[in-house]
């Protein structure tokens, strides 16, 4: 607890920071010799209820930064005024991490980190507003890995945010329930935009351009939260992914192709609709199954109850790429439909295709391409050469998983 206006001006004089008369609700950060330790402690010693405003300005860190106190507003002065720049970072961190709840970070930017940019670990009401993380050399395997990086997390908003450079994913949220991504950019990454592993999610009027791959929604198998389900991507713009993928080897998404648009893997009740897709060189949708191998009984690698509807499709799948857009090409031909699932269906007994919720559903206008490739389990060999391109086949609708409604948005 403060003690008062001593206290508060005890903490502005050893900060080097501006207090708010009273209340000591505002630390202000202005750069320059000493800034690194002075946020450093202006996020340590920040109380509920408190802004740690960063002045405008470069910011040369070399250490990584962390809040752990709830309630708490970071902001600066924009994403182009207000620039931490860990191009000098000694450690291999974040660049900024935070682990408490009800957290707004908001008007800055953060360049060149060793590791993840902003990262959010297990909050609860954290979000993201107006924010740029990016790696300023451009698309490189040793950049970090994330740029905003929320997991584990509950209640997430992810609004008006840039991301450049990530060499996994830009924008990501994992393990995580009750999600917004909306107003958001992504370009020159791996993947631009990556769900996984979540439920409840809403990804709508965003931009994703320039990447290896521009939204993917997964799930993966031995993670402590599986069965991403209730998935809504909608009215984002996906066009021109066709950076090589740069990602370091091992990692999940080293096998997407340069040119995918969105890709559905093993995902329950996600709906595709109302987007505009083009120029995207492997394929506009795919809708796939998880294609390693895996020791995790409780897994289930096929996506189930995906409803794709409503697209624009431009030009695309004019130059597949990789081991994935080749397998795909060699059964389809070139160029590789709108609309690709790979059509790999599993029956146990907790598990039955036939069951309506289950199925792939596309409706979409005339003249919109369709494959089914009619694969076995795990991606192994087609049924035949013919893959099925009967859109008619598999028309039919799901119902729309409710509006994400968040606390810190205006929700219950």
């Amino acid at each position: 607890m403060r003690t008062g206006i001593a206290a508060a001006l005890a903490a502005a004089l050893t900060l080097g920071v501006s207090a708010t008369p009273l209340l000591a609700a505002e630390l202000t950060v202005e750069p320059g010799e000493g800034a690194n330790q002075r946020l450093i402690e202006a996020l340590i010693l920040a109380e509920p209820g408190d802004t740690v405003a960063i002045g405008a300005g470069r910011f040369e860190l070399v250490d990584g930064l962390s809040l752990d106190v709830d309630d708490v507003t970071v902001r600066g002065a924009g994403p182009d005024a207000t620039v931490l720049s860990f191009k000098g970072q000694t450690g291999a961190g974040e660049g900024l991490l935070v682990t408490s709840d009800r957290v707004v970070l908001e008007d800055f930017a953060v360049e060149d980190t060793r590791g993840d940019g902003v990262k959010a670990k297990g909050s609860d009401q954290i979000t993201f507003r107006n924010l740029r993380v990016e790696w300023t050399n451009g698309p490189d395997a040793a950049n970090g890995a994330y740029g905003v990086y929320p997991v584990s997390s509950t209640n997430v908003l992810i609004d008006g945010v840039t991301v450049r450079g990530a060499s996994d994913a830009g924008i990501y949220v994992g393990q995580s329930q009750d999600i917004v991504v909306r107003n958001s950019r992504a370009e020159f990454n791996v993947a631009g935009i990556e769900i996984e592993n979540s439920f409840r999610a809403d990804v709508y009027g965003n931009v994703a351009t320039r990447n290896t791959g521009g939204i993917l929604i997964f799930d993966l198998p031995n993670l402590p939260q599986q069965g991403g389900h209730d998935i809504r991507v909608f009215d984002n713009e996906v066009v021109d992914n066709d950076t090589p993928n740069f990602a370091p080897e091992g990692n999940i998404v080293a096998i997407v192709p340069k040119g995918m648009g969105i890709m559905v893997m093993a995902n329950r009740n996600v709906h595709v609709f109302g987007n505009r897709l083009s120029g995207n060189g492997t394929a506009h949708v795919l809708i796939a199954a998880y294609p390693e191998d895996y020791d995790d009984d409780s897994y289930m690698f096929v996506p189930r109850g995906v409803y794709v509807h409503d697209n624009e499709y431009g030009p695309g799948g004019e130059a597949p790429d990789g081991e994935v857009g080749t397998l795909i090409s060699d059964i389809t031909g070139t160029p590789v439909p709108d609309i690709v699932w790979d059509g790999v269906t599993r029956i146990p007994e907790y598990f039955s295709w036939v069951a309506a919720p289950d199925r792939i559903y596309v409706e979409e206008a005339e003249g919109t391409t369709f494959a089914s490739l009619k694969m076995i389990s795990q991606m192994l060999l087609p049924w035949s050469v013919s893959p099925d391109t009967d859109i008619a086949g598999y028309a039919g609708s799901l119902p729309e998983p409710a509006p994400v409604e968040l606390p810190q948005d205006g929700g219950a």
